[in-house]
């Protein structure tokens, strides 16, 4: 009966409700830090993040010391040396800087963390969607630098105990190691970014740095990525937000009380007509 169906409603309704009070959406894959050398187990704020690492100083997986230590020529992070082909100018070091920081100080890659192999790291970033402007400015920057390798990760000479250039190895103008600025971005950090056409403020990508009197831009991209993990494990890269919109847009919590608020139903219970709930 009409009154019966009404009731069955008001239980499905119910049961949704209490789901999404009862179990808050708590994504692993957002807000976290990775599990690594200089990382704090937990994002949190932190009121004196040094110069480009400030954007992130109300909610950062780094402490004010690794945001001061990553603004340095011979920073005691990694022992790492900008300056190992020449002095690194200012305007390309600038992206380096922003590159540490967004490494060290976001919690917002839990999406593109990965399994490391690492003696100092558990967890590392792969194929984080970097912005087509944060690319191509780091490459129009830096590409006027000199540079032995291609691949920054590994292969360095650490026999002084700081990175140099391999044996036998030249010092060449970035722009010839890297000739366009997706090989910069995808190779120069073993495929921790992917190369995209995708701009700043779409939602999309991640940006490098932001004007944090705007706001976190990444927060959203990592939202958006997250869904699409959780949609397609196996290839984030081939789903698309259209392909189910409408449960998308319903919180985890529902989707998963939904087959047992249906099985509530009376007996013949259905309604909306041949294809099923309106608010599917």
């Amino acid at each position: 009966t009409g009154l019966a169906m009404g009731v069955g409603v008001g239980q499905v309704m119910l049961v949704l409700l209490a789901a999404g009070v009862v179990m808050p959406a708590k994504d692993p894959l957002l807000n976290v830090c990775m599990d690594a050398k200089h990382h704090k187990t937990k994002p949190g704020p932190e009121g004196k993040l040094h110069d480009q690492c400030a954007p992130w100083k109300d909610n950062a997986c780094c402490t004010a010391n690794t945001s001061s230590e990553a603004h340095k020529d011979q920073s005691n992070l990694y022992n790492f040396n900008w300056n190992h082909c020449g002095l690194m100018p200012p305007k390309c070091k600038r992206h380096f800087i922003q590159d540490t920081c967004l490494y060290e100080c976001s919690p917002n890659l839990g999406p593109w963390i990965d399994q490391a192999d690492s003696s100092w790291r558990r967890e590392r970033i792969l194929h984080v969607p970097l912005c087509k402007e944060d690319c191509e400015e780091w490459w129009e920057d830096c590409k006027d630098y000199l540079t032995c390798k291609e691949n920054w990760h590994k292969g360095w000479n650490w026999a002084t105990g700081t990175n140099r250039c391999p044996w036998g190895s030249m010092c060449r103008p970035f722009d010839q190691v890297f000739p366009r600025p997706k090989d910069l971005c995808e190779k120069i950090w073993s495929n921790s970014y992917r190369y995209t056409t995708e701009h700043r403020g779409s939602g999309r990508c991640i940006q490098m740095w932001f004007d944090p009197a705007q706001g976190n831009p990444n927060v959203v991209v990592a939202k958006y990525y997250a869904w699409k993990k959780r949609s397609s494990p196996a290839g984030m890269e081939n789903v698309t937000p259209e392909t189910d919109k409408a449960a998308r847009d319903l919180p985890w919590s529902v989707l998963v009380f939904l087959p047992l608020a249906l099985a509530m139903l009376p007996e013949g219970g259905r309604c909306c007509g041949s294809h099923g709930w309106g608010f599917l």
